[in-house]
C-alpha cells in the first residue's frame, strides 16, 4: 500500500528525484536534505506505514540489518568512526513525516553526540510500578 499524498512514498518509489544510496524491492536508502552531519541517510520502505507499530513484520525483519550495512558503509566509505540509529515516532518524539523511517546517522571523533540525555534517577519501587504498568499492556 502506498499513500499518494505521501512525499516519502513519492521519494522512495521514484516519483520525487532523491541522491540515493542503495535500493532494493523494499526500501529505498537516500540522503537526508537536512543532515545531521556528512552522509546522514533515511531508509525508507516503499510501502507506507505510519510508524514503527504500523510496520509490516517482513519490513521489520530487514529495517536493521540495513541500517547496520548502510552504517558499516559510511565507516568505509566516509571514514567515519560511529553511527546512530534513530527512529522516532509520533510527534512527541520528534516525527515530522508520519512514514515510517529510520535515520543512518554517520559520528565522526570531531563532532559532538547528537542522540544525548541527562540520566535521571528513580527508586527501586518506582521502576518495579512502572515495569508493571508497561506489562500489563503487553
Amino acid at each position: 500500500m502506498k499513500d499518494q499524498s505521501c512525499i516519502f512514498c513519492k521519494i522512495a518509489n521514484g516519483e520525487i528525484p532523491s541522491a540515493k544510496v542503495y535500493e532494493d524491492e523494499q526500501f529505498s536508502v537516500i540522503l537526508d536534505m537536512g543532515p545531521a552531519s556528512k552522509g546522514h541517510a533515511l531508509i525508507l520502505p516503499k510501502e507506507h506505514f505510519k510508524d514503527v507499530c504500523d510496520l509490516d513484520d517482513a519490513y521489520a525483519a530487514k529495517v536493521l540489518k540495513l541500517g547496520a550495512k548502510i552504517g558499516s558503509a559510511m565507516k568505509k566509505g566516509l571514514g567515519a568512526t560511529g553511527f546512530n540509529l534513530v527512529q522516532n515516532n509520533g510527534q512527541s518524539a520528534g516525527q515530522t513525516v508520519f512514514h515510517f523511517h529510520m535515520h543512518v546517522i554517520p559520528r565522526y571523533d570531531d563532532q559532538a553526540p547528537i542522540v544525548t540525555w541527562t540520566p535521571g534517577s528513580a527508586e527501586p519501587e518506582e521502576l518495579q510500578e512502572t515495569a508493571k504498568q508497561i506489562r500489563e499492556c503487553l
